[in-house]
């Protein structure tokens, strides 16, 4: 699977990680993933942070111990600025806020999370930039680092995150359920959805290490681009 490396120094290197590539080996190991394919590039890395499978977007490696140590201690107090966008679904209101509920993972060792106050403290910002009606582009800057945060939090919200198969219905977006009259082409049996995979994307993220300032940034993917254009049509 394709990715593009945004940047790369003696310490530390920033992919745009594409969705549907694992950030680190799973509990099985069958699936090839990003940490791996870096490892055989470089010999040894060291995990700093990680998206979800189905996330796409900005995540950072360290080449090192002593890099990963410090990186991993702006993550940990909070040092670091983390920018997602998501498509939610229903209209958001209010418009922007924060939420503040702590998260543990689920007694059952699911892989799922849950919100609990024997929980780690959690905060999440939102601020919905576009309203379709039936869905919201929203604008998360997480200022904690759970796993699953931004997902929890927005079904919390009563807005789960579109084709979240955990935390929402996990329905793909299809275009016959945008359109009201909508027929399949001459050449397809059934019809494609037009996003299939959990819409969230990890835009940007910002740290100072050792009085270096670094600032990454990955543009929206495809999938989640010709949605937002689809959407915006419809909406017109």
């Amino acid at each position: 699977m394709k990715f593009e490396t945004i940047f790369e120094d003696d310490k530390l290197i920033a992919i745009n990680k594409p969705a549907g590539l694992l950030s680190i080996p799973d509990r099985e190991g069958k699936e090839v993933s990003l940490k791996q394919i870096l490892a055989d590039k470089y010999g040894e890395i060291f995990t700093v942070h990680r998206l979800d499978k189905n996330t796409s977007g900005v995540i950072v490696f360290a080449k090192d111990k002593a890099a990963h140590a410090e990186i991993s201690q702006l993550f940990e107090s909070r040092a670091t600025e983390k920018i997602y966008y998501g498509l939610v679904h229903g209209s958001i209101s209010p418009q922007s806020g924060k939420i503040e509920e702590p998260i543990m993972q689920h007694p059952s060792g699911n892989g799922k999370m849950i919100l609990s106050s024997k929980g780690k403290p959690s905060f999440t910002e939102y601020e919905m930039l576009e309203d379709f009606r039936r869905f919201s582009w929203v604008k998360f800057k997480i200022l904690t680092g759970r796993m699953h945060q931004i997902r929890i939090h927005s079904q919390f919200i009563g807005h789960s995150i579109v084709c979240d198969d955990l935390y929402g219905d996990g329905s793909p977006v299809l275009l016959s359920s945008l359109k009201k009259k909508y027929n399949l082409s001459k050449h397809e049996i059934e019809e494609r959805p037009i996003l299939s995979r959990l819409a969230l994307h990890s835009a940007s993220l910002k740290f100072v290490l050792n009085e270096e300032e670094y600032s990454f940034e990955a543009p929206l993917p495809k999938d989640l681009k010709a949605l937002l254009q689809q959407l915006r049509k419809l909406n017109n």
